[in-house]
């Protein structure tokens, strides 16, 4: 009950990019780069693990960009040939690479970073992958007839990658969707089918993460616009809650998220957003249970996992570790709090039947 897990990536140490800056380059090359990578994963599952995060991750150490960390093995992308395209719905604009062929994968992606990671985390263990909404949200199209097309194509590398990754004991495969908050009528339409299609087959737990972005200003400035209600999940949590995937990762501190909305997810399990990444605030353990009891209200104790907004990439290392430990801390506190409620609710029922029974006689 209340297992706690990260919503994606964690801060890379000054060793190996530029800190609290997002997409760094790797400050390093060829064999130092990947002991460099290795040596920063451990210190996060051990982060992880101290502050008492029952599903952790690798925190995405092996990666630059949570999207183009897989593109850069796939064939039918042309790096060169670069595309001005306004993302997640012309929120910012980029320089992105262009598909100018048939998607393919050139090899097994992620495999070497999951035989590294599973036998030091001691905890269950989480994957993250780009949705292929997000993918074609971030890429130029000159091949596919349509975007959706493109996603599917996108979606079959993503399943037969996510396949290998649960064999080698993946506990949780979760594909990031921050897209699906930017064009809810398309994810209505047709990117839950290509969710479904990225997660076939699969028996491991599968998650799909929607928040509103890093902490960084250009959702900031986007999220001035939303108005007192964010209330995109509405458009969108019906058609998720008819999908194959187990678990739905949302955006609940510090956000004007109706909370009621999760209540649309009444066949999910619910990664509760309970660690704003908007702020270099720490939240003590007493606000990180009070949002997730919020949240109970329409969501079961059972069904609820305590999680991160979105991922931590971009804030300092230390208060991002501090986050963590508030976290783990948090949900230990509700965790006590409500088996402590329902042993007194036990004790007086015992108690009131007891009453009953002297009555009778």
């Amino acid at each position: 009950m209340l297992e706690t897990t990260v919503a994606g990536s964690l801060p890379k140490p000054s060793w190996l990019a530029e800190p609290e800056k997002l997409w760094a380059p790797w400050r390093l090359e060829g064999k130092e780069l990947e002991q460099a990578k290795r040596d920063a994963t451990l210190i996060w599952l051990k982060e992880q693990e101290d502050a008492g995060i029952d599903i952790v991750s690798g925190g995405e150490q092996f990666r630059v960009h949570f999207v183009h960390g897989f593109l850069e093995h796939v064939s039918g992308i042309d790096w060169e040939k670069k595309t001005k395209m306004g993302i997640r719905d012309d929120r910012y604009v980029v320089d992105v690479p262009t598909v100018t062929g048939p998607v393919a994968r050139k090899y097994s992606i992620h495999s070497d970073e999951v035989r590294f990671v599973r036998p030091h985390a001691k905890n269950k263990m989480k994957f993250t992958m780009p949705g292929p909404m997000t993918i074609c949200d971030t890429i130029a199209n000159e091949h596919y007839a349509s975007r959706p097309d493109m996603a599917m194509a996108f979606a079959e590398l993503l399943n037969a990658e996510a396949r290998e990754l649960e064999a080698l004991g993946v506990d949780t495969i979760q594909f990031d969707e921050p897209a699906f908050n930017a064009f809810m009528r398309d994810t209505v339409e047709w990117g839950v089918d290509a969710l479904n299609a990225a997660r076939k087959g699969l028996k491991c737990t599968t998650a799909v993460h929607i928040c509103y972005g890093y902490g960084i200003q250009e959702n900031i400035d986007w999220k001035e616009t939303l108005g007192e209600e964010w209330r995109q999940y509405e458009e969108i949590f019906p058609a998720l809650n008819g999908s194959d995937i187990d678990q739905v990762s949302l955006e609940c501190a510090n956000s004007k998220v109706p909370l009621e909305l999760i209540a649309l997810l009444k066949d999910k399990d619910v990664l509760v957003g309970a660690i704003d990444v908007a702020s270099l605030e720490v939240e003590t353990p007493e606000r990180v249970a009070a949002t997730l009891e919020a949240a109970l209200e329409f969501v079961d104790p059972e069904r609820t996992y305590p999680c991160t907004n979105c991922g931590l990439a971009p804030l300092p290392r230390d208060v991002s570790v501090a986050k963590l430990r508030a976290l783990g801390a948090g949900a230990a506190l509700l965790r006590d709090r409500l088996k402590n409620e329902k042993k007194t609710k036990k004790a007086e029922a015992k108690k009131a039947k007891k009453k009953r029974k002297g009555k009778k006689k």
